[in-house]
This record gives structure tokens, sequence and C-alpha cells, in this order.
């Protein structure tokens, strides 16, 4: 994918708790970034989570990640989350991110969330309040998908 299908990022930097003995970032950390990108990404949109979604009466659950490693975050590297929705379906959205360190590309992947009524727990159509503002937001249209 081009860096350019992404109009949202955010810059983060490696801290000493989230590297190994090697200075390396510990796997499981690159899931916590992919948490911060997505979090901003809502607040860039002008939906601040979750407060904002709570507000309209929803909420969102992670469905699925996955995770490709390409190279390796070190201590103190300034790293860029690139964040995009690239499918919106009935409930759910599937959110492509990147993580790059200037013009390296580290880790790829995808978080699919089912948008969800909090009271009920149970997965409830994606808001059109919430379609449209990342419709405005997007470079590249998200596909429409069940």
């Amino acid at each position: 994918m081009a860096r350019s299908d992404f109009t949202f990022s955010h810059r983060l930097r490696v801290r000493w708790a989230e590297v190994d003995r090697q200075g390396i970032v510990f796997n499981g950390h690159y899931l916590t970034y992919f948490d911060v990108g997505f979090t901003e990404y809502f607040r860039a949109i002008g939906y601040p989570y979750p407060d904002a979604l709570l507000a309209h009466g929803s909420d969102v659950f992670a469905k699925k990640a996955a995770l490709e490693y390409h190279a390796p975050a070190q201590y103190d590297d300034e790293l860029d989350l690139l964040v995009r929705v690239a499918r919106i379906g009935r409930s759910s959205m599937q959110f492509l991110i990147e993580i790059h360190r200037g013009d390296t590309l580290l880790i790829s992947g995808e978080i699919v969330y089912v948008n969800a009524d909090p009271a009920a727990r149970k997965a409830a159509p994606v808001p059109a309040f919430l379609r449209e503002a990342i419709g405005r937001f997007e470079r590249v249209a998200p596909q429409s998908g069940a």
C-alpha cells in the first residue's frame, strides 16, 4: 500500500520500558501502538474515543488483529503510525495500520472492529455519523461491504 493512501499519522517515540535486553521493541507492544493510532485517529475525525462514541450510544470491540513484521523498532526511535479505514461493513470497520521509522516500513497490519450497542454488548450497524466523518476524512474512500 502506498504511504500516500493514508490521511492520518501520529508520531510516538519508543520508550525504554517497551524494549527487550537488545534494545528492540518487544513484539507485544506493537498492538499497543496500533491502539494508540486507532485512538488518535478517532480524535482526528472529531470523535475522541471512547467518550464521543458512547455519547452517541455506540462502542467498538476488536474482532481481529493481524501484524506483519518487516523490521524492528528500537529504543528512542521516532515512529510514525499510519492509520486508515479500508472497509466499512454493516457493523464492522477494517483499519489498516503501518508503523514507519522514516522511510522504512517496520510493521503492517489490520484491526477489525465491530460496532456495538454498549449496553447490550451486541453488534449494531455502524452509525451514519461515523460513516460520514470517516468518508469526509479519508483520502481514499473506504470500501463498502457486508
